[in-house]
């Protein structure tokens, strides 16, 4: 933690000098036109580190990840300041950090210390109907207080609840499937791809009018599956559930109402616009953001204050996550910036054949190319950064992407939320859900073991919400 702290130190170094630097180096923009496909080779990078890293080298990786978030970061900063001056390049980073990422880790921070901060007790015993609906209530509760929350906060009493059965893996992977991914698809909280868009000027309610359907088709079809097999293997377990000794209930209450204020926080600055703030090096801060972002470091802040010792001791509570992602994602905001310039340029860049693969011969948006380049790529990468690509390849504006290009940025969305269940490492609670559940004595599948799973059940659905949903 220490070495990756003293990384993140040097880049924030790096980025002060070139806020200070001499206005006379600046240039008119990064030319995203006029950018070589190699200025991407950092960006692959760290989505290949973050992918690869824990597989090939965990042992070295936990301890130096910061390092090699750092390194991609500073490969992208130090080129883009030499070529297009000190200053373009600390407006980039700058406005990369503070209207993106600074907002996304301060969302994930509220979430985080407040989901982390309640506790449940007792609940029912392991059999289909009561697994069934735990995974159901955790599906609806991932689109309101994020997918990292549900999944912390319901899969402990879940495994709990399973211990005693001998075939229990099944349980925990559609867990990941359903409350770590699909379930955080119908709001901007639910998972953060959705946020980033969001923070682009997408409507809050957005993902709720226009992914419900095919959402709530997915979760029906995935729990059907899920009671049927639960059903035959809790028939031919040796070992029947035990009746829970302990009454339900609820410890760390206070941090249901923090959640409440969190997300009326989010959707208040979706709506309310003051047409007030400040500009600092070309990035506008408005007032609405400000004020968002400041309230939920307070949610998050009285939740560390008013949540017991005892009850985050229970459920687990640490900070190592929420760094790693922080550091992690850094890098990511840092890296993505001339690959942005470059989708930004179109058909004029570097990436323009990937424009044309995903455009119709008329050059209108192939959404059903979007949905499967956007979900596969998140499934094996990370469906935040990859979101953002194909957000600003399909044209990065939020008023037409949620008016006549809304199919395209609906297929975008379901791709990256979606598929970001076909690996343990598409998205932050699948890994989670992982380690828990191995320390906690379940037998879960490994990397490929789980892609047995998710392949055989998730693939056949995603072609059939093709054939059904993408138009």
């Amino acid at each position: 933690m220490r070495t990756a702290l003293a990384n993140m130190r040097r880049l924030a170094i790096v980025t002060a000098l070139l806020l200070v630097a001499s206005p006379a180096l600046a240039s008119d923009g990064l030319d995203g036109a006029h950018m070589s496909a190699l200025w991407a080779l950092p960006f692959a990078g760290v989505l290949l580190s973050i992918a690869l890293g824990p597989l090939i080298a965990a042992h070295w990786w936990h301890p130096h990840y910061g390092k090699a978030a750092g390194a991609w970061a500073i490969a992208t900063i130090a080129p883009l300041a030499l070529v297009y001056g000190a200053h373009a390049a600390a407006e980039a980073i700058f406005h990369a950090l503070a209207l993106e990422y600074v907002p996304f880790i301060v969302m994930l921070f509220a979430l985080f210390t407040t989901a982390g901060g309640l506790l449940l007790r007792g609940g029912a015993t392991g059999t289909p109907l009561s697994n069934t609906i735990t995974l159901a209530i955790g599906a609806c509760l991932s689109s309101v207080i994020g997918t990292t929350g549900a999944a912390m906060i319901l899969i402990r009493p879940l495994l709990r609840a399973n211990a005693d059965r001998t075939h229990n893996a099944h349980v925990a992977v559609f867990f990941i499937f359903l409350v770590g991914n699909i379930g955080g698809a119908l709001s901007p909280l639910g998972d953060p791809p959705l946020f980033l868009g969001f923070l682009r000027g997408v409507d809050f309610i957005w993902p709720t009018r226009r992914l419900f359907a095919p959402t709530i088709a997915s979760i029906a079809i995935l729990l059907a599956l899920f009671h049927a097999i639960d059903r035959w293997r809790f028939a031919r377990d040796p070992s029947p559930a035990q009746t829970t000794r302990e009454t339900f209930g609820v410890d760390g209450g206070i941090n249901l109402v923090l959640l409440a204020i969190a997300v009326v926080a989010i959707a208040v600055s979706g709506v309310w616009k003051p047409d007030a703030g400040v500009t600092i090096l070309g990035a506008r801060l408005e007032a609405q953001n400000l004020a968002r972002d400041a309230t939920l470091l307070l949610v998050g802040v009285a939740s560390l204050r008013l949540t017991s010792k005892d009850v985050r001791a229970a459920t687990g509570f640490e900070w190592s996550p929420l760094i790693e992602v922080a550091m992690l994602f850094a890098a990511i905001f840092v890296c993505i910036i001339p690959v942005m310039a470059m989708l930004g340029a179109g058909h004029h860049g570097a990436f323009a054949p990937l424009v044309t693969l995903a455009s119709s011969p008329g050059g209108a948006p192939n959404n059903i190319v979007y949905f499967w380049l956007t979900g596969l790529l998140s499934a094996f990468l990370d469906n935040a950064p990859t979101y953002l690509v194909f957000f600003e390849m399909a044209g990065g504006n939020p008023a037409a992407l949620m008016g006549p290009l809304a199919g395209t940025l609906s297929a975008i969305s379901l791709g990256a939320v979606y598929m970001g269940a076909l690996t343990y490492i598409g998205n932050a609670p699948n890994f989670m859900v992982y380690a828990i559940a191995r320390d906690s004595g379940v037998r879960m599948p490994g990397f490929f073991g789980y892609m047995l799973w998710s392949f055989g059940v998730l693939l056949p659905l995603f072609v059939a919400l093709t054939l059904i949903f993408i138009q």
